[in-house]
């Protein structure tokens, strides 16, 4: 009976998860019209669900074993994300320090599969995956199923057809992330809601560069793809300059800038960037170049890095779209925990981006601080 109570305690805070998020495989269809999710919001209602499923889980979870591995350990977001997900694993949730392992995939699918592995082999009671390649959750899916251990999916998606794999076949799989088409909509949005919706010179078209992570990721290619489509169906004429891949690193995204300003000049007047460390660099080469944001050319990005909002506050950044990290890793804890007690657990789960402007972005940076 005390299990029961417990799992349906667990089902309560599942579901908080999920309309916090506007959750389910229904969310892949989020468009910009979806209403944003207030920081306030999202702090409330997220300090909500960690109390409700602290009280479901009780002491139980202090001796279950949680594996985890990061794509790369130096990517800027997924620190902040590593971060928040092992603070709330334990000191929320109550699994001990020592049972939730921490590995770094090196940016190489080989040793991240070879980490799972050994995860496998220790037999840990769910995995936490954030994969090097997201083409290969259903090796990784088909490894963890035949040894019986549940497997949450962050931040890179898995392909639409994988994830309904999960729910017809009733494998315990899930992912918890953001749709990357609403993080693209919204920068497109940011560039149409300036004075001159990104017509710096008045000729009538948007001529930009596109700076992109991974084009074999879904977040870069609907990123790139989005933040183009929301001036197009708003009427406004475009032309790409430039799209090249910058790997979501700061230094390639800097020279890419750099050579491209070198190329077109004044003819840039929108540097879209797949993410905030890319427009971090990009911005190191604007400014060299003797360019001003929101001047002369405008720039964005995706993540809502701390330095990334303090330059949108301080007119070196037209905007970024906030990737909630800590929604979204609490999200990712509670899922894991939810598996664990044996409750069902949605195939996707998704968490609302939240867009970054100058008149929100104290409210954001507050949060992250």
């Amino acid at each position: 009976m005390r299990l029961l109570k417990k799992a349906a305690a667990i089902g309560i805070a599942s579901l908080m998860v999920l309309s916090m998020a506007a959750c389910g495989s229904g969310a892949k269809e989020t468009t910009a019209a979806a209403t944003e999710t207030t920081t306030a919001e999202s702090k409330t209602t997220a300090e909500s669900t960690a109390e409700a499923v602290k009280e479901a889980v009780g002491g139980d979870l202090s001796d279950k074993k949680v594996g985890i591995s990061i794509y790369k350990f130096d990517d800027n977001f997924m620190t902040l994300y590593r971060t928040e997900l092992q603070r709330y694993l334990v000191d929320e949730l109550g699994f001990k320090k020592e049972n939730v392992v921490v590995q770094d995939g090196k940016n190489d699918q080989a040793e991240q599969t070879n980490q799972i592995q050994n995860f496998i082999t220790q037999k840990y009671d769910v995995l936490i995956l954030n994969l090097v390649q997201s083409s290969s959750a259903p090796e990784v899916t088909e490894m963890c199923k035949e040894a019986g251990i549940p497997v949450v999916y962050i931040n890179r998606e898995p392909t639409v057809e994988e994830e309904q794999r999960w729910k017809d076949e009733g494998i315990k799989a899930t992912y918890v992330g953001c749709d990357a088409r609403q993080s693209g909509t919204y920068q497109g949005e940011e560039i149409l809601e300036t004075s001159n919706k990104g017509d710096i010179n008045g000729d009538g078209v948007v001529s930009y560069i596109m700076i992109q992570g991974d084009p074999e990721n879904v977040d870069a290619q609907y990123r790139t793809e989005f933040s183009v489509k929301a001036l197009t169906d708003a009427g406004v004429e475009v032309k790409e300059l430039l799209k090249q891949r910058g790997d979501w690193d700061q230094a390639k995204a800097q020279q890419i800038t750099q050579d491209a300003l070198t190329q077109f000049g004044d003819e840039i007047e929108v540097v879209f960037c797949n993410n905030d460390a890319m427009a971090l660099g990009a911005l190191q080469s604007i400014e060299a170049a003797g360019r001003t944001v929101n001047k002369d050319i405008y720039l964005v990005g995706v993540d809502a890095l701390t330095e990334a909002v303090q330059n949108v506050l301080d007119d070196k950044q037209t905007g970024t779209v906030f990737n909630d990290h800590l929604s979204q890793a609490q999200a990712a804890a509670d899922m894991a925990s939810a598996f664990i007690l044996g409750e069902e657990v949605e195939n996707v789960n998704m968490v609302d981006y939240v867009k970054v402007t100058k008149e929100n972005a104290q409210e954001v940076l507050d949060k992250l601080k």
